[in-house]
């Protein structure tokens, strides 16, 4: 005599199989996006690695880039990737560069102390995060 509460029956995986099927078919058309980095990345432009040299001199004593988490600023982890910036601002090249630029609450500005190309670098390099 066998045991059918142990396998579900045909019917049971063929409803499993098309439930799956249509979570995994909905997440892909809707664009669903990770937080999660992959483990592999691309290589860096020359204008990011400019840029994360940028970040390393200027920004890392108080913003994390690999994680979201509050160094003395926020976390810079995917900060292009949210809609909007920690402070209600939309995350958009225009806003971040208007905040390094003239700072906001305890972050000084950095409009003297970056030129132009070093602002473009740093904001190439921060869309990667």
């Amino acid at each position: 005599m066998s045991d059918t509460r142990s396998r579900p029956s045909c019917r049971t995986r063929t409803l499993i199989a098309g439930a799956a099927t249509l979570l995994l078919g909905g997440a892909l058309a809707a664009g669903c996006r990770s937080d999660a980095r992959p483990d592999v990345h691309r290589p860096l432009t020359l204008e990011e690695q400019r840029g994360q040299a940028v970040f390393a001199a200027q920004c890392a004593q108080c913003h994390y880039a690999d994680r979201r988490s509050a160094l003395h600023g926020p976390g810079l982890r995917g900060v292009f990737r949210r809609p909007y910036l920690p402070s209600g601002a939309p995350a958009n090249d225009d806003r971040v560069r208007a905040t390094i630029e003239h700072g906001r609450g305890m972050m000084p500005p950095f409009g003297e102390a970056l030129n132009d190309q070093q602002m473009r670098d740093l904001l190439a390099y921060l869309h990667t995060l």
